[in-house]
């Protein structure tokens, strides 16, 4: 769930944090997870890429589509390849108190759709392009008339 859909106030839209914005039902994969597993998530999920955690959620890394179309094209045994074999090690992050201009400012020169958000070194969500402007909908949203 967005954390988004709790704005119910109208708000300052570049006061808004990673925290606010992010995504918290995240579909993550251990080192170990085998590459149509991945394939297979970013397809039915329509997301174009996945966390790579260990078992205390710390992040690892990330698999996107990229990734695993480039394990293709180099005719690589699909079969025998894992996260661990194909992910970005020290991914682009943000912290929950980093503010949407800073996470807009890094999507751009990054050339990212989504960010990792990390509190105390573990996987906390995901912000999205799609989540910021989801968060100024509703951070400008006026109320209705009979409040």
């Amino acid at each position: 769930m967005r954390r988004s859909e709790f704005i119910t106030n109208q708000e300052d839209f570049k006061k808004l944090t990673a925290a606010q914005l992010m995504e918290t039902d995240v579909k993550t994969f251990s080192p170990d997870a085998p590459w149509e597993e991945m394939a297979e998530a970013m397809t039915k999920g329509n997301f174009g890429s996945v966390p790579i955690v260990d078992a205390d959620s710390k992040l690892l890394g990330i698999v996107s589509e990229y990734d695993l179309i480039h394990a293709i094209i180099e005719g690589r045994d699909l079969a025998k390849i894992t996260a661990r074999d194909i992910m970005k090690k020290n991914p682009v992050i943000v912290m929950e108190g980093t503010d949407v201009k800073k996470i807009a400012t890094l999507l751009e020169k990054e050339h990212l759709i989504r960010v990792p958000v990390v509190k105390d070194d573990k996987l906390a969500g995901i912000v999205a392009r799609r989540d910021l402007l989801f968060g100024y909908l509703r951070a400008t949203a006026k109320p209705p008339l009979w409040l």
